[in-house]
């Protein structure tokens, strides 16, 4: 009875401890398997941790890669820029070394046309100087002897002294021209009286040449234009002079025809034809160079080579252009178009206060500086022959000698002389308060000393040699001039 209570009892406590113990396996199981899951996040944890870590490694690896790329370029940069800033240097190096030249060049260049304009100015002057005496000894020549005027050698002699002269000019305007020193001026000017002019001025290269020499004007354009008449004549003089003297037995035609209107321009075309001994087509495009002289098979032609090329840039300054038409043996013709202003109420003004004066039987007294004798024996003559009286002083100090004695009517003036020029003259006499008129005598082109002459007090500017008739006429406008304002 015991012993089964005892094992039953044992039996309970056996399978209370097989329960418990099983329990507690379950418990250890579960335990196990808590800390398993535990380490199996703690890993995965890890895991994420490193998977992390090698995105960072690898993010890091990439940011140094791209930064070395970075640098690698911007040092790549610094040493482009450092050879930039380099070749910079050198090149702002070479360009200060060839400002520096070109500045001398300029330099240089602006000296050599400073030199070219004074020797062109003193050669001239060096020139006009012994021309005045040549051309106005053979005025004397001829107005004492009349007998002579038909000789042959007197004729030949004043052509070669004005031809001489001529050349002379041509070197000066050539001069002028390339140094843009020449501004067209716009004056009132009849155009039958300039081409009559020069028609008469050309007689003698026409006779010589046993040539016809025709001028034609349509009578539709105005009698007075406005324009710059000087250089229409410098032209249209060097195209007439060229056709009469490459023409023989033959005839030379200018013709000036109005073209077309518009508003109140008018424009002229001037045609120069004559019956020549023509121009080849090869020589044709350079004619109008800078001393081109073409070969001529019948006769040496001598000339500077430079009338058509101030012909070409004389009609450019009017804006337009020249043109040539030649065949050899059968004639050339030249042929441009100028526009001139045509004011009808300007024109008549001009008319209305012309004043013509037919006596001419003013007796001025003309005081006359002037150092060389030869000079001083033509201006005398000429002044003699204008029906008035003249005193001749060599220098600037007798000059202001005899003024303080003498009364004159006007003071012809030469500029080059010794001790004291015609410039400070006219200051000292200036000073003293004297008003009479005081004209410039000069070989130098005008517009080299008109600035100065103004500003010492002369009154205009005559340049050698130049026409009695016009010296004429300066005289009696100053002296009217000062008597109107007096």
């Amino acid at each position: 009875m015991i012993n089964t209570k005892y094992i039953s009892l044992l039996f309970v406590l056996l399978f209370t401890f097989s329960t418990a113990f099983s329990q507690v396996h379950k418990i250890e199981k579960a335990a196990t398997k808590i800390e398993l899951n535990k380490y199996d996040i703690e890993l995965k944890k890890i895991e994420r941790e490193s998977q992390l870590h090698k995105e960072n490694v690898k993010e890091s690896k990439l940011l140094v890669v791209f930064f070395v790329v970075i640098l690698i370029v911007l040092l790549f940069l610094l040493l482009s820029l450092y050879k930039n800033i380099k070749l910079r240097e050198k090149a702002n190096q070479e360009l200060q070394l060839a400002n520096k030249a070109l500045i001398e060049a300029k330099e240089e260049a602006e000296e050599a046309t400073r030199l070219k304009s004074q020797f062109v100015s003193t050669i001239t002057h060096e020139l006009r100087t012994p021309l005045y005496g040549v051309i106005g000894i053979t005025n004397i020549i001829l107005d004492e002897h009349k007998e002579l005027g038909n000789s042959a050698h007197l004729k030949s002699l004043k052509f070669s002294a004005k031809y001489l002269l001529s050349l002379v000019n041509d070197i000066l305007q050539i001069n002028k021209i390339e140094e843009n020193r020449i501004v067209l001026e716009n004056l009132i000017f009849n155009l039958l009286d300039e081409i009559t002019t020069i028609k008469n001025s050309v007689e003698y290269i026409a006779d010589k040449n046993n040539n016809k020499f025709t001028v034609q004007i349509d009578t539709a354009i105005p009698e007075f234009l406005i324009g710059d008449k000087l250089r229409l004549s410098q032209i249209i003089m060097n195209l007439v002079s060229n056709a009469l003297k490459f023409t023989k037995n033959g005839e030379v035609i200018l013709s000036a025809d109005l073209k077309r209107v518009e508003d109140k321009t008018y424009f002229v075309e001037f045609k120069v034809k004559d019956t020549g001994i023509g121009i080849a087509k090869e020589d044709q495009e350079k004619i109008f160079d800078k001393f081109v002289q073409i070969e001529r098979k019948d006769e040496d032609y001598q000339g500077t080579g430079l009338g058509l090329s101030i012909v070409s840039r004389l009609v450019s300054l009017f804006d337009s252009e020249i043109h040539l038409e030649s065949e050899e043996n059968i004639g050339t013709t030249f042929y441009f178009t100028v526009g001139f202003e045509y004011d009808e109420e300007k024109s008549q003004q001009i008319i209305n206060n012309i004043e013509v004066d037919l006596s001419e039987n003013f007796l001025y007294n003309i005081l006359v500086v002037e150092d060389n004798k030869i000079n001083q024996m033509v201006t005398k003559k000429i002044i003699q022959n204008s029906n008035m009286t003249c005193t001749i002083v060599d220098d600037g100090f007798a000059a202001m000698m005899v003024l303080e004695r003498e009364q004159f009517d006007l003071i012809l003036m030469d500029i080059n002389m010794p001790l004291i020029n015609g410039f400070e003259t006219t200051r000292k006499i200036r000073k003293k308060n004297i008003k009479i008129p005081v004209i410039a005598l000069t070989a130098f082109d005008k517009q080299e000393v008109i600035e100065e002459a103004l500003a010492a007090g002369m009154n205009d500017i005559m340049v050698k040699p130049f026409e009695p008739s016009k010296l004429f006429q300066v005289i009696t406008n100053n002296i009217k001039d000062k008597k109107n304002v007096n």
